[in-house]
């Protein structure tokens, strides 16, 4: 049977590298407490992740309780001055910090080798910003991972998630001819909108990522009533995201593909 899906389009922190999505998330922590001694949890900085990092920060202010906290300490609601402050203050933190969260999440290595050997390219896009990015790609690869495209929230003028352009890019960057033939593969709600405003197939991951929040080592002792409850709070959480399909981990993909094959092949789109 002639292969129908040309793309896959990977998110990078939660989904191919960084089990649990850790990188960005205590970091966001950090920034807000050196900057201004003010304190958000995991949980909070977890809420909008997969957004570009300073839309990022916006919206964790922007959360309800964040935003009384906010004012209760300083008088007024959150300004784009602070924000500013806090992303210039998570910046070099991030970028010193995203290298040590580069390991491959168990499946991924074998499963995009996979993909290649069956003639699909591989993409990926994030909500890391370019310099960011930059220090992401050398030490993924040496890992054993490195796409045919990376994209960076900041380096197209028309924005991030959860626009579609990102992913838009990596057709082009690729040369993929049909917006059908791709898979978007996140683990955030704005990963799988920006797959979704493309036109894409869309495959949400439930426990290597943001959702679950666990680490590797959590996931791999977990008992099957704890990984049952994680799950649920991920479904819970990816309920109205539109999501075609809904995964464990990357290493559940293939069998996702050959469904998709299948279904183009029978004259189905997204």
């Amino acid at each position: 049977m002639t292969k129908q899906v040309q793309a896959v389009i990977f998110d990078w922190a939660g989904t191919v590298v960084d089990f649990g999505s850790f990188a960005p998330t205590t970091i966001f922590v950090e920034a807000f407490r050196r900057e201004y001694g003010f304190d958000i949890s995991l949980a909070e900085a977890r809420v909008p992740m997969g957004l570009g990092k300073w839309d990022h920060i916006k919206a964790v202010g922007e959360m309800s309780e964040v935003s009384q906290r906010w004012q209760d300490k300083f008088g007024q609601p959150m300004q784009k001055e602070d924000i500013d402050k806090i992303y210039q203050t998570f910046m070099p933190l991030q970028i010193a910090k995203v290298g040590e969260h580069a390991d491959l999440i168990p499946g991924a290595k074998a499963v995009i080798d996979g993909l290649r050997e069956e003639g699909i390219k591989i993409g990926s896009c994030t909500g890391y910003p370019r310099e960011v990015l930059d220090k992401l790609l050398p030490a993924a690869k040496d890992k054993g991972y490195s796409p045919d495209c990376a994209v960076a929230t900041d380096d197209l003028a028309a924005g991030g998630r959860p626009a579609p352009y990102m992913v838009l890019q990596n057709m082009i960057e690729l040369a993929v001819t049909d917006v059908k033939a791709c898979i978007k593969v996140d683990d955030s709600v704005p990963g799988i909108t920006e797959g979704l405003n493309a036109g894409m197939w869309t495959v949400a991951l439930l426990l290597s990522g943001n959702e679950a929040g666990l680490t590797q080592a959590e996931f791999e002792q977990a008992d099957e009533a704890t990984l049952a409850g994680a799950r649920a709070k991920a479904i819970d959480a990816f309920a109205h995201s539109g999501a075609h399909y809904q995964i464990d981990t990357i290493a559940d993909l293939p069998e996702v593909v050959a469904d998709i094959e299948r279904r183009l092949a029978a004259g189905e789109r997204p």
